[in-house]
């Protein structure tokens, strides 16, 4: 994997006092000022649907709202067509010379099904008490957290990926911390924080909270989750042996403000059931010097390409990863 100008920017946005982004707004953060121009009539026709649909889901049984997202997963499957097509291309291009059309067709459905379940138990788990929660889901990994400290960990879109939130609630001293890009919608927007901000995790936008995202990471008992397999301008390399663009925001991250990086993965293990895995720590020094960002990265995703392999149902194909 090489390096290319994109880490030079990314390591410029983090500026001598510790920025982690362009310079925003004042302390205390600010509404989604990056929203595009928008009808607050049509504004009003998404979200009150939405919230009705979100009380409902909420008041439901786990295990019923599972099934109900795994039964609109497998209608999307025949009638999304531009995103089934997207799924099979994607898994016709990774595992088409190791599986035959039928099974390739068959994970891309149980991906769709996988994908409706997970968006659904999402709305769910929001408004889950951890008592609720804890016989629904197991982190495996958790003793190698302790004692608290300030650790970056690369995610990815792995089963009910929302549960990476409640990574603190599995061990006492640390304080979960993402970052997010602000919905066009204003008030959709707003939904979709209310339901995040009950886990007890900090979020912030991406391009309006660095003196705050700064502040959080200056502090003991930090975990800084990073989404890290999507398709990003810039670094290019090797990934389920084809070439795609990849973020160097947690090797970055990791060195800038001496953390250790991991890896985590959340495996469906049954129906409405998870595991949350801490992966192996990556190394970001070497004979006492910092690894370059790209071979840092290198090395998570070959940590993602595992999982992947482990259960290829489980990721987000919908994605278009592998842009030219």
């Amino acid at each position: 994997m090489s390096e290319t100008r994109s880490e030079f920017r990314l390591q410029a946005a983090i500026t001598n006092d510790g920025q982690p982004f362009p310079s925003g707004p004042p302390e205390g953060g600010t509404p989604n000022k990056f929203a595009a121009a928008h009808h607050p009539k049509m504004d009003i026709l998404i979200y009150w649907p939405a919230r009705a649909l979100v009380a409902l889901i909420q008041a439901l049984p786990l295990t019923l709202v599972a099934r109900l997202g795994r039964a609109a997963g497998a209608l999307a499957f025949w009638l999304d067509t531009r995103h089934r097509r997207v799924v099979l291309q994607n898994l016709e291009m990774c595992f088409g010379k190791e599986k035959s059309p039928e099974e390739i067709r068959a994970i891309a459905r149980e991906n769709f099904r996988r994908i409706g379940e997970n968006f659904a138990c999402a709305v769910k788990t929001s408004a889950m008490s951890w008592e609720e929660l804890r016989p629904h889901v197991e982190f495996d990994g958790v003793d190698r957290l302790q004692p608290p400290r300030r650790i970056v960990v690369a995610i990815g879109h792995f089963g009910n990926f929302e549960l990476y939130a409640r990574f603190h609630q599995f061990s006492p001293g640390y304080q979960c911390a993402t970052t997010y890009r602000a919905l066009k919608q204003p008030m959709f927007n707003q939904l979709m924080q209310q339901l995040r901000e009950r886990s007890g995790c900090l979020f912030f936008e991406r391009r309006a909270d660095g003196p705050l995202l700064r502040a959080a990471m200056n502090r003991q008992g930090i975990i800084l989750g990073l989404l890290a397999d999507q398709s990003m301008i810039g670094l290019r390399g090797p990934f389920l042996g084809h070439d795609c663009s990849t973020t160097l925001a947690p090797a970055v991250f990791a060195l800038r403000y001496q953390c250790e990086l991991f890896t985590g993965f959340c495996y469906r293990v049954a129906l409405a059931k998870w595991r949350i895995e801490l992966g192996e720590k990556i190394p970001t020094h070497e004979n006492n010097r910092p690894r370059p960002s790209g071979k840092i990265m290198c090395d998570v995703n070959r940590a993602f390409e595992a999982a992947v392999r482990r259960d290829p149902a489980n990721w987000f194909w919908v994605h278009r990863r592998w842009k030219d």
